[in-house]
This record gives C-alpha cells, structure tokens and sequence, in this order.
C-alpha cells in the first residue's frame, strides 16, 4: 500500500527561498526511486519579508497546518529591517512556536566531515559526531523581561531554567542515539559526552547529576565530561574523539554552530528539532542575506536535513520505503561531493579552489540525477 505523508514546506526568507526547493527536489527524487511513498507538500509563507509584506510573521492558520502535518521542512527566518515593535527579528517566534508548541525537546545536529570537503581547520579529516542540544529550555525558555523605569530602559533579565524532566529526556534520547551509531572515529567507542559549566552553575551541576543517573542505565557506553569553555578548543583539536555531545540549550547553540567549521561551514550543516509525536527539519544557517537571490547559496545542509527527516518518518511508521530514500539520498550527497566537480562557491577552496563554482540548482540537479540513475 502506497503511504502518503504530508510536509510543511517554510521557506521563509533569503537562502531559505534557494535551499528548500533543492532539498524538494532531492527527496521527490529519492521517493520516485524508491516508491513504496509519496510526499504531498503544503507551503506556508512566513519570515521577514512576509511581515514586511503582512504585518504578520506568518497565516493564522500556519502552526495548525505544521501541528497537522506528518513533518516540517524548514528554511530559514529574519531579514533586515523586520522588526517586530519590541524589537525582536520578525520571524524568530515561528521558530520558538513550533519548538515549544510542539515540544521538539532535542535538537540534533550531526557533523560529518565528507570525502571531497575541505575542512576549515586543516588537518582534521576524522569528524563524525552528533551534538544533541536540549531544545525547549534553559536561556531560552521566555521567561524574559526588560524593566523600564521612566522611559528608561535600566536592566534587562533572562531565566535559565533546567528542569528534571527536560534533563532527562534529552540526555536518555542522546544515550540511544548513541546506540544506533558506530562510535568515535578515533577508537570505535560509543561514548556520550556531557558538556555543562557544573564547577560555577548549579543549573550545570544538576544537568550532570541526571546525567549520571541516566547514563547508568547505559552500561556498554563509555561517559565523558567537558566543561563548555574547554570543549571549544577540544572539539577543534580533537573531534575524532567525539561521537554524541549532549548539551543544554544555548551551549548546544554555540557548539553546534562552531562545529561547521570542522565540516566545510555553515552551509554543509543539517539539523532536525525532534520531539515524541513532532519534528521540523533545517539547515543550520542562516537567511544570508547578502548572497540571497544570487543561487549560489550551498544547498547540501537543507538536503541533509530532508534525509533527516526521511529517516525521522521511517522510524516513527515502521517505514523501511523512507529509510531506503533516506539512504539514497547520502549516498548521492557523498558521490556527488566526493567527484569533486560540482559545488558551490564556499567549497571551492584547498584542492578545489581552481572548480569553477556551481550554482545552488545544480547542485540539487546534479544530487537528483545520482539518486534518480540507481532506479
């Protein structure tokens, strides 16, 4: 029986509008190889420049189209000179709303170094880990506030919040994550490493004691500490010694963003926010806006996170169709990448600095074409 599934396609602004479509494209591909499915796409404007256009960061009916949906594809949101009156980026809510109105508690940003990338930290040729941030807490809950006292903006206060329930859930869905892996590039390991602050926070010192409490129910993987401060030097000295980072919400932000440059940048980074019944896949980068509208924006993170969300779908429905497509798609990402011969501008550089520089269609042309030639 032929399953249907139906995605909520965000574009939102800048590269968003370049990268999606390609990542569209790659996963009608993989589903047109593969059968067994088919994908109904329900777009939905939103971002800076619908603001701009609108008064509103998006329809009123868009979370209810996003709730309903079996998945969310995304872009991404903010462009200049949208801003909401109190001062916040147009666009940034949509991405907290469906964080925290469909409770997507872990954010999931692997980093993978491919054969055919040449990475920003030279030397570093082993990089293969997952950094799983807790997504619906911590800094960024909004419990926020700035005090104005006679017109005058005098102090400005953000709650972190850590609670049991979100530590635990974050840290047992990263021990199982870990299970499904190969280890570190470095020995093979399955190892979770926690990255906290627990020598000044308690917050921090309450993350790593449930963390202990969960990983005891992980005998066969191996634990690790790394205060935050010093995993920013050690993920860039050694990456091959990591294989799951799990990590509060805005240390699993900055992390997971210095982690690009280990992998060829920004655009080569996918991310899936993932909750028990929901889950919205996106590049990591931003809107760009200063190479928007050129096509030249590196589309490889938006097609990974539509692989993601391929194999978020196969396991959440018992899906080997999905899983299949979802391979098909890696596979065609690492032919393509490996050729050497199409990318886009940021990744000629190193060996491939002499490549004359694709545009961000043929990159999603050439990835369908692979996928499309193994039918």
């Amino acid at each position: 029986m032929l399953r249907r599934y139906r995605i909520a396609v965000l574009p939102g602004d800048g590269v968003g509008r370049e990268v999606v479509p390609e990542a569209v494209k790659v996963l009608d591909a993989a589903a047109g190889a593969i059968g067994g499915f088919e994908l109904e796409y329900i777009e939905v404007p939103c971002g800076g420049v619908y603001y701009l256009e609108t008064g509103k960061e998006w329809p009123d009916d868009a979370f209810d189209t996003c709730r309903k949906a079996d998945a969310v594809l995304f872009g991404a949101v903010g462009w200049p000179k949208a801003v909401l009156p109190d001062g916040q980026l147009a666009g940034i809510r949509i991405l907290l709303d469906l964080r925290f109105g469909l409770d997507l508690y872990a954010n999931v940003r692997p980093a993978r170094l491919y054969e055919g990338v040449e990475p920003l930290a030279p030397g570093k040729d082993k990089v293969d880990f997952v950094v799983v941030r807790e997504n619906t807490e911590d800094l960024y809950a909004p419990i926020r506030g700035i005090l104005d006292r006679g017109g005058v903006e005098d102090a400005a206060v953000d709650v972190r919040i850590l609670t049991r329930k979100g530590c635990e859930r974050i840290i047992d869905y990263a021990f199982k994550l870990c299970l499904s892996r190969s280890g570190a590039p470095a020995d093979g390991k399955r190892r979770v490493t926690c990255v906290d602050k627990s020598n000044v926070l308690d917050g921090c010192r309450f993350f790593r004691k449930i963390f202990d409490e969960v990983a005891a129910k992980y005998p066969s993987v191996e634990r690790d500490y790394v205060y935050v401060d010093a995993m920013t030097q050690w993920m860039i000295r050694s990456p091959e010694h990591y294989d799951v980072v799990v990590t509060t919400n805005m240390f699993g932000d900055i992390l997971s963003d210095l982690s690009s440059v280990l992998i060829g940048g920004m655009g080569m980074a996918p991310s899936g926010n993932i909750g028990d019944r929901h889950a919205m896949f996106e590049p990591v980068h931003g809107t760009a806006p200063d190479i928007a509208g050129k096509n030249v924006a590196n589309p490889i993170g938006s097609i990974l996170s539509a692989k993601m969300m391929l194999e978020w779908l196969a396991q959440r429905n018992g899906d080997s169709s999905c899983s299949k497509a979802a391979q098909l798609i890696e596979q065609g990402v690492a032919e393509i990448l490996a050729e050497g011969k199409v990318r886009t501008p940021d990744l000629c550089k190193g060996k491939y600095a002499n490549v004359k520089p694709s545009r961000t269609s043929e990159v999603g042309d050439a990835i369908a074409k692979k996928i499309e030639s193994r039918k």
